[in-house]
Formats: C-alpha cells, sequence, structure tokens
C-alpha cells in the first residue's frame, strides 16, 4: 500500500502533469493522419473511421494537455516558460482544428466521400504539424535551443 501512495504522490504533486498528458494529442494525430492517408489510398470505410475516432480523441487530449500545460508553467516557470504564449497560441489552433474536423465529420459522415476530400485530408495533416511543432518547442523548454 505504502508503493501506491507514494506512486500517486509522485503522480500528483511531484511531477509536473503536462509532460505525461502531451504524448497523447502529438500520437492521436499522427495515427488520425496516417489513417486517412490509408483510407484514401485504399478507399476503406473503416480507415476512414479509424482516423474521425482519434482526431476526436486527439481533440480531448489537446484539451487536457493545454490545460495542464498553462497550470504547470504558472506553478513550475512563474508563467515565464519560453515561448509560453507561442505554444498557447498553438495549442488553441490545434484544439479549434481537431474539434472542428470533429464536429464537421460527426455531423455529415458522408465527408470523406461525397466533400472536399483535399481539404478534409490536408486539415489531418496540418494538426498533426502542429503538433510536432508543439513538441519541437515543449523540448526547446526542457533541453533549450
Amino acid at each position: 500500500m505504502e508503493f501506491i501512495n507514494r506512486v500517486i504522490t509522485a503522480l500528483t504533486e511531484v511531477h509536473p502533469t503536462h509532460p505525461m498528458l502531451v504524448h497523447f494529442p502529438i500520437a492521436l494525430t499522427g495515427a488520425a493522419f496516417l489513417f486517412i492517408l490509408l483510407a484514401s489510398w485504399r478507399k476503406s470505410t473503416s480507415l476512414e473511421q479509424a482516423a474521425f475516432a482519434n482526431i476526436v480523441l486527439a481533440s480531448l487530449g489537446t484539451l487536457a494537455a493545454g490545460l495542464s500545460g498553462v497550470m504547470d508553467n504558472v506553478e513550475n516557470y512563474d508563467g515565464a516558460a519560453p515561448n509560453a504564449m507561442t505554444k498557447i497560441i498553438l495549442a488553441t489552433l490545434l484544439l479549434v482544428l481537431t474539434a472542428g474536423i470533429s464536429i464537421v465529420r460527426y455531423r455529415n459522415p458522408e465527408l470523406f466521400w461525397k466533400g472536399n476530400r483535399f481539404l478534409y485530408i490536408a486539415s489531418y495533416g496540418v494538426s498533426f504539424g502542429i503538433a510536432l511543432v508543439l513538441a519541437f518547442l515543449g523540448g526547446v523548454i526542457l533541453y533549450g535551443f
């Protein structure tokens, strides 16, 4: 029982929460982009649905990572982490983009087949690109430029 208490204390009080959550939007936007590219190539409904599921989860993960990032910035860097405002702007853009893709696709399940396929696929790629830039900027905070 002592070990479990130490783990819970480490996760909630000792270690910052943000680094534990940032990997979800990165991986989920990357997986969504891969699945949408494969869906386009293979003309697969199930791969497009997998892309959609990943982008929905990416929007939720972005929200969690963003909120924890703001809290960790205030707590650990007194609000002055390098590139903090740039990261906040990009994270907000990523949240709007992934949530927007999710809502538009939810309201129009045939979007991939009967909509502007190029724009739909490009929005997945842009969301992954933004996530990668955010990951790089996070590395700058930890390791320098």
